[in-house]
């Protein structure tokens, strides 16, 4: 079943991630953290057609998703890289619903390469420096929130370009265990504010303010979060600080629950929007590092359909 991804709502009395259901999260967390993966290598999945996964493709797929919110896939040989046979196989996890985000092509995914020159009025963040810790979409409208994303490699860098994963319930557990409150403080309505977005004296995004921590109206934990320096307005409260900087302490440790993997050729990753980062890679001109990126409205599930 594809996930509504409603906007942020009210949790129910029993859903986890209520502050005041602490019996329902404790039942939660514990069987969470009881399967949660200690290797990448536990997050890792053959394709042989993508487009078509079998059953056992399937379950795999899916164990991996209820445990991290997250999978590594391979294509097998010859499955090719092309954007329809992304779509196709985003339409097996339920992934339908596009972003059309500003740096998206006409067909809604992105082509994620290194450009040496901006065009007039169009923002492209696409450099080979790193890239810091954060969900996709974060500057998004509350009804167009980013649930799901397929990053799918079809040229790696030559040198580096490594990326870091964590699940962002693992991020909510360490957080509560430290302290309620800072979670409280992440789930107002104005925790965290993007600036609006403008460019030659013109307007391209409106300033968004929003929670960082909220639950869609399928009783899933949605997070929107970036660690820019700049950029980002926090709101200016003790709780709201201390909570932002647990979070900045928690991604420079050595954390357990952190996954870092390098992409190759015919990888990608599916997620339900979990934190990320990206390591500085060497960029060659003619042959540089090239992926697909495609952000959904719909949360995965391999429940899709059989488009």
């Amino acid at each position: 079943m594809i996930s509504s991804g409603g906007v942020a709502t009210k949790p129910g009395p029993n859903n986890p991630f209520s502050l005041t259901a602490d019996r329902a999260y404790r039942a939660w967390r514990d069987r969470k953290l009881e399967r949660a993966p200690t290797a990448v290598e536990q997050l890792m999945v053959e394709l042989r057609d993508p487009a078509c996964p079998d059953a056992a493709e399937q379950a795999a797929l899916a164990e991996r998703l209820d445990r991290a919110n997250m999978v590594i896939y391979r294509f097998g040989p010859g499955a090719g890289h092309g954007k329809s046979l992304i779509r196709r196989f985003g339409r097996r996890l339920g992934l339908e619903r596009l972003d059309n985000n500003l740096c998206a092509d006409e067909d809604r995914i992105t082509t994620l390469r290194v450009v040496a020159e901006r065009r007039t009025g169009e923002y492209i963040p696409y450099t080979n420096q790193r890239l810091n810790w954060h969900t996709d979409g974060y500057y998004n409208r509350p009804q167009e929130q980013v649930r799901g994303v397929i990053l799918h490699c079809v040229r790696p860098a030559r040198e580096g370009g490594e990326n870091a994963f964590m699940d962002h319930e693992i991020a909510y557990i360490l957080l509560r265990d430290e302290n309620p409150d800072y979670v409280r403080a992440l789930m107002a309505g104005d925790a965290m504010t993007i600036p609006a977005n403008v460019q030659g004296g013109v307007e391209i995004r409106p300033e968004q303010g929003g929670p960082v921590f909220s639950i869609d109206g399928d009783g899933h934990l949605h997070m929107r979060y970036s660690a820019r320096a700049r950029n980002i307005v926090w709101k200016d409260d003790p709780d709201t600080r201390a909570a932002a900087d647990f979070l900045l302490n928690l991604f420079q440790a050595d954390s357990p629950y952190i996954f870092r993997h390098r992409l190759e050729a015919g990888q990608g990753v599916v997620s339900n929007n979990v934190l990320h980062c990206r390591t500085q890679f060497s960029h060659d001109s003619d042959a540089g590092r090239l992926l697909y990126r495609a952000r959904y409205f719909d949360r995965a599930s391999t429940a899709g359909s059989n488009g």
